[in-house]
C-alpha cells in the first residue's frame, strides 16, 4: 500500500516496506486482496462501514494529512491487506488517520505507541469478526424457506443487527477499560504495571491430539468452543482474567494466589463432571510477569506452561512460590503435621481451628528444559471439617 508521499494516486508505485523503512518482500505482501466488486458485497460493506468507498490509499492518506509511509504502517498495524492504489477507501478511514496522527501531533501517543494500540485494535477485533461471520452470521443466514438464497436474507439481518452489536461492543470496551484502569490505578508504581507479581495458570485439555483424529471436524469445534466457554466464564466469575484461548489450552491470571487456585480446581471439578469432556490438567506459578499488549510474558509463564505438561490427569500442579504465597495468606497449611498440631492445640482451648481452603503436597523434583530443576506441589481442596 506504500507509495512515494510526492506522487499523485495514479503515479508509480514504490515497494511496500514495513515499519523500519525497509521493503517488503515480493511474497510477503497480499497482492490477490483486491476488492471485490460484487454487488452484493459493495452494497453490504456500504451499509457496515456507513459510507461509500472514495480514496485510493494514496488520496486517503494526502486528505488525512498523513505521510504514506506513517498511513501504510498504521494500515498494516490493524491487520489490513495491501489494494495497491484500489479505490477502496472511504470518509471513515480518512478520519481514523487524522484521529491516531492527531494523537501523535498532540504528544498524548507517541509514533510506536500510537502503531501498538492500531495493532492490538486489529488483532482483537478482527478475531471477534471472523467469530461472529463463522459461528453467528453464518448460522442465521441459512435460507428460511425452500427458493430463497442467502442473498436476500443476509443484507436485511445485517441492517437490523449491526446497530445493536455496536453498541454492545463499546459497552462491553468500556466496562473492560473500566476494570483495566482500576488496576492501574491500585498498582504501587510504573514499574508494577510493567513487571508486576500475578499467579498464572495453564489449563490443558489431555489427549487432544488423539481426539482430532478421532472426532468429526464439527464434533471438534463445538468441543473446543464448550471448553472455551467454560473456562471463560469460570475465569470471570471468580476474579481471574483470562488472557487466551489455544484451541485444547487456555491461559489466566489473577493478581492473588487463592484466586488462580480456587479457579483451577473448580475448572477441574467442572470438567471431571462433563462426561463430554475429556480429562483435563493446570499448572500455575507465582512471580513476576511482564504484560504487553493484554498478554503475559516471562519465566513464570514459562514455568506454568511446564508444570501443566507434567500434571497428572484431573490434577493441579503449583510451583514452589505459589505454594508459599498460599501458606503466607492462610489458605493452605505448610503441612497436614502443622495442621493436625493446630487443631489439637484449638480443641485444647476449646476454639475454632483454622479453616483452610487448600491443602498442598509436594512432588519429586525434576529438571526442567531452560527453568532448572522444580519442585512441582499437588495441590488440592481440603475437605471441609465434620459438623
Amino acid at each position: 500500500m506504500t507509495v512515494d508521499d510526492t506522487t499523485s494516486g495514479g503515479g508509480d508505485e514504490k515497494p511496500p516496506s514495513d515499519s523500519s523503512g525497509h521493503p517488503t518482500p515480493h511474497h510477503a505482501v497480499d497482492h490477490t486482496a483486491e476488492p471485490t466488486d460484487d454487488p452484493l458485497a459493495i452494497r453490504l460493506e456500504q451499509l457496515i462501514l456507513g459510507a461509500e468507498r472514495r480514496y485510493t490509499p494514496f488520496q486517503a492518506a494526502r486528505t488525512a494529512g498523513v505521510s504514506m509511509d506513517l498511513a501504510s504502517r498504521f494500515w498494516r498495524a490493524m491487520g489490513f491487506a495491501d489494494i495497491g492504489q484500489a479505490r477502496a477507501l472511504t470518509e471513515a478511514d480518512v478520519l481514523a488517520l487524522r484521529r491516531l496522527a492527531g494523537l501523535v501531533e498532540a504528544g498524548l501517543l507517541s509514533e510506536p505507541m500510537a502503531i501498538q494500540v492500531a495493532r492490538s485494535t486489529g488483532q482483537t477485533t478482527a478475531r471477534l469478526a471472523e467469530w461472529q461471520i463463522d459461528s453467528f452470521l453464518a448460522g442465521l443466514t441459512e435460507p428460511p424457506e425452500p427458493g430463497m438464497t442467502r442473498t436476500e436474507v443476509t443484507y436485511p439481518l445485517v441492517e437490523l443487527l449491526l446497530p445493536e452489536l455496536e453498541e454492545f461492543l463499546v459497552y462491553v470496551w468500556r466496562r473492560q477499560l473500566a476494570a483495566a484502569t482500576g488496576r492501574v490505578v491500585q498498582a504501587a508504581d510504573d514499574e508494577e504495571m510493567v513487571d508486576r507479581r500475578l499467579a498464572v495458570g495453564f489449563a490443558d485439555l489431555v489427549g487432544f491430539t488423539r481426539l482430532t483424529r478421532r472426532l468429526e471436524e464439527e464434533e471438534l469445534g463445538e468441543l473446543v468452543e464448550a471448553f472455551e466457554t467454560t473456562c471463560a466464564d469460570l475465569v470471570a466469575a471468580h476474579g481471574g482474567r483470562l488472557i487466551k484461548t489455544l484451541g485444547d489450552e487456555v491461559l489466566y491470571a489473577a493478581d492473588d494466589a487463592g484466586t488462580a487456585t480456587e479457579i483451577a480446581l473448580r475448572l477441574i471439578e467442572t470438567m471431571t463432571h462433563d462426561e463430554s469432556m475429556p480429562a483435563l490438567r493446570v499448572g500455575i506459578a507465582f512471580g513476576t510477569v511482564t504484560t504487553r499488549m493484554g498478554d503475559v510474558f516471562g519465566n513464570t509463564v514459562n514455568l506454568a506452561s511446564r508444570l501443566t505438561s507434567i500434571a497428572p490427569k484431573d490434577a493441579v500442579l503449583v510451583d514452589g512460590a505459589l505454594a508459599e504465597e498460599l501458606i503466607r495468606t492462610g489458605d493452605t497449611p505448610a503441612s497436614e503435621a502443622e495442621a493436625a498440631e493446630q487443631a489439637a492445640e484449638a480443641e485444647k482451648a476449646g476454639e475454632e481451628p483454622p479453616s483452610y481452603r487448600f491443602a498442598i503436597q509436594p512432588m519429586w523434583q525434576r529438571p526442567v528444559r531452560g527453568l532448572g530443576v522444580v519442585e512441582p506441589w499437588l495441590l488440592t481442596r481440603r475437605p471441609k471439617p465434620e459438623a
